[in-house]
């Protein structure tokens, strides 16, 4: 791995099989890098898959070509690995985690709350043409009782017609119109939010991952040209050449005496700056975590809502309507004479008249065309977890990911790496002597 490695960050080979060496490392990482931008293009940001491989294809050859024929170039897509665990490449994942609530879960908010449209219109449906057909009802009524009236003990004080008239809708299909409508409106306004909302986020997904991507790399060229450029960026490390110098010149104690400025690369040993960052990031991502929760809890929600709808509007039974109608006529037998000599007064039924009608409104039925509620995806919340676990992750390791960064640095240019080293040997020794 050592030599695999040494003629992979040497600038140029020294002979024909380092040369084929190179060649194949350079053209296992374009495939492998091929393939990942590829699933990410297709899967991720949802292009299609010619557009996807035509762009895969000619990535990995122009990679490739740059590869084996830059060797800055080399250490700039060495140094984008790790840079992945630093804050660019959390803002990739969050990119991911946006385009999967976009894809997955605003989708199944919006098909739940159709399904309680659909029930909501099922019950306007049914409801009118239940109360439709009651209409019939007054009208029976209007006739018995009509007819009662009519048949009086004494034809003398018979009415001359006892029937009501009731002007009745026959005709429900205004209404069925009406309703079906008011449905097919409020479902295109949904789809056309919804195709709204997705086009939109997915465009904004879109643009944000290919800037992030191009600041990944940017991030990756603009460390290596403060390393080249700067002898005091990232110069603070106790390194194995500066122990080696120090030895060499007998003065190991300077070492000894900057431990506290001074930390290993290799170490666990963060800084006060490093563990402030650390928690300040720690703070966004779960900042972050809260917002994509809030968005779960809405389907959660939304499908919890739908599947309580459904099931109510399944057990509503028919309400039953009673009419009790009750009629009594009696005349009185001159009463105030009666009144005066002191006698009961006395009265005569000409006519009773009490029935109940019973009728059933209906608000729900089977031959109602209702979606089921769609539950929420458990492996959209698996995967959103599992990144989250990563940016967690690479918060706390975004640190030893700049360290990293800066070992790849120092192997590709070994010439510039031995004169940062006395630069910082020559600052401790000034330090050392005030």
């Amino acid at each position: 791995v050592a030599d695999l490695w040494w003629i992979y960050s040497k600038p140029v080979p020294a002979d024909g099989r380092e040369l084929w060496t190179l060649f194949l490392q350079c053209s296992c990482i374009t495939a492998v890098i091929g393939g990942l931008f590829y699933n990410w293009m297709f899967a991720s940001l949802e292009y299609s898959w010619r557009l996807s491989v035509a762009v895969a294809v000619s990535f990995s050859l122009l990679l490739l070509l740059t590869l084996l024929l830059v060797h800055p170039a080399r250490c700039v897509f060495s140094m984008i690995m790790p840079t992945l665990g630093t804050k660019q490449g959390r803002k990739l994942l969050f990119s991911t985690c946006t385009m999967i609530a976009v894809v997955n879960i605003t989708p199944n908010i919006i098909s739940n709350l159709k399904t309680i449209l659909q029930v909501i219109k099922c019950i306007c449906k049914n409801s009118s043409d239940s109360l439709l057909n009651s209409t019939a009802l007054p009208e029976k009524v209007s006739w018995e009782f009509g007819d009662a009236i009519q048949e009086t003990v004494h034809s003398i004080y018979k009415p001359m017609n006892g029937h009501f008239r009731f002007s009745l809708l026959q005709n429900s299909s205004l209404i069925y119109q009406k309703v079906h409508l008011a449905g097919e409106k409020i479902s295109r306004e949904f789809l056309s939010v919804e195709v709204l909302v997705k086009d939109s986020i997915q465009v904004a997904n879109r643009l944000a991952a290919g800037f992030f991507m191009l600041y990944l790399c940017f991030e990756s060229t603009w460390y290596l040209k403060n390393y080249l450029t700067n002898l005091r960026f990232d110069n603070f490390y106790i390194t194995k050449k500066l122990e080696r110098l120090a030895v060499d010149r007998k003065a190991a104690h300077l070492l000894v005496g900057s431990s506290k400025k001074l930390i290993r690369p290799t170490g666990l040993k963060l800084s006060w700056e490093e563990v402030v960052l650390c928690i300040v990031q720690a703070m966004l991502v779960t900042v972050a975590l809260m917002l994509m929760l809030v968005v779960m809890a809405m389907d959660h929600f939304a499908f919890s809502l739908a599947d309580t709808v459904v099931r109510r509007a399944a057990q509503f039974s028919a309400v039953p309507v009673a009419l009790n109608i009750k009629y009594k006529v009696e005349i009185g037998i001159i009463p105030f004479l009666l009144k005066i000599f002191g006698r009961p007064s006395w009265e005569l039924l000409l006519g009773d008249f009490n029935r109940t009608y019973h009728h059933h409104l209906i608000f729900s039925s089977a031959h109602c065309r209702i979606s089921p509620p769609t539950p929420p995806n458990p492996s959209v919340l698996l995967a959103v977890g599992l990144l989250f676990c990563i940016l967690y992750a690479t918060v706390f390791l975004e640190t030893y990911a700049r360290r990293l960064c800066r070992e790849i640095a120092a192997s590709f240019f070994q010439s510039r790496e031995e004169e940062r080293v006395l630069y910082l040997y020559r600052k401790l020794s000034r330090r050392h002597r005030k």
